[in-house]
């Protein structure tokens, strides 16, 4: 049986209610961003222009952490490129899914494609059987807005309180990988993908500080891809 495409005016609330879960369990994460924004030095428009024009919040906490320190310009870049070299990936999956599409379209996909808008297009392509551009940008503002306002409201509360990030605000990012993974563990080459990425990140620590990550993501999905393979021609 065909999986049932849902039309464009449902795809809207699905794409909104799929992504909002994610995206509210970031809203701590993008409140530390704010604040430490004020704490480095930054104003809060500077702070607010960076979570509207670089999206992106692992690379910006690490920014922020290398300003603190006073590192350079070229390890602040090339630490967030490292860190952002995930998303060359995601964009290779969903080339296939947006290569016919306007280049207007494919901008603002690309824009807003973050960890939780691939995490959720993925489940719903599934689900359905099709790629939805519609749900993918849908899916991308909707997090893009509950970013932004929580970076909002990290620097007013950043100009009140100090030392937020005491208050432990940074397991959001635990916490939301987590849940990103958790509804994809049922098939067995992601469970393998997601085990092998993390005994990666362990071992690979200690000798790669800057890069084990990538390193272990791209171990995981080589593990996986071949885990795949190997079901299918068994």
């Amino acid at each position: 049986m065909t999986p049932r495409v849902p039309t464009k005016a449902r795809v809207w609330p699905r794409a909104i209610a799929d992504t909002l879960p994610l995206a509210i369990a970031v809203i701590p994460w993008g409140i530390l961003t704010g604040a430490l924004g004020l704490q480095v030095g930054l104003s809060a428009l500077q702070a607010q222009l960076m979570s509207l024009l670089v999206f992106a919040g692992a690379a910006q906490l690490s920014a922020m952490t290398l300003m603190a320190g006073g590192s350079s310009l070229a390890a602040i870049y090339a630490s967030t490129f490292v860190i952002s070299s995930r998303h060359l990936l995601y964009s290779v999956v969903f080339r296939a899914h947006v290569a016919h599409l306007s280049l207007a379209w494919r901008l603002g996909i690309g824009f807003v494609l973050t960890d939780e808008m691939f995490a959720v297009s993925q489940n719903h392509t599934n689900r359905t059987g099709a790629f939805s551009p519609t749900f993918a940008l849908v899916s991308g503002v909707t997090f893009y807005v509950v970013w932004n306002l929580a970076t909002l409201l990290g620097i007013v509360a950043g100009s009140a309180l100090t030392d937020l990030d005491s208050l432990g605000l940074d397991f959001a990012i635990a916490a939301t990988f987590i849940a990103m993974t958790f509804d994809q563990l049922r098939r067995f080459p992601i469970a393998v993908t997601v085990i092998v990425s993390g005994v990666s990140a362990v071992l690979l620590k200690p000798l790669f500080s800057d890069s084990y990550l990538v390193m272990a993501a791209l171990l995981g999905m080589f593990a996986g891809f071949v885990t795949e393979t190997l079901r299918e021609n068994v």
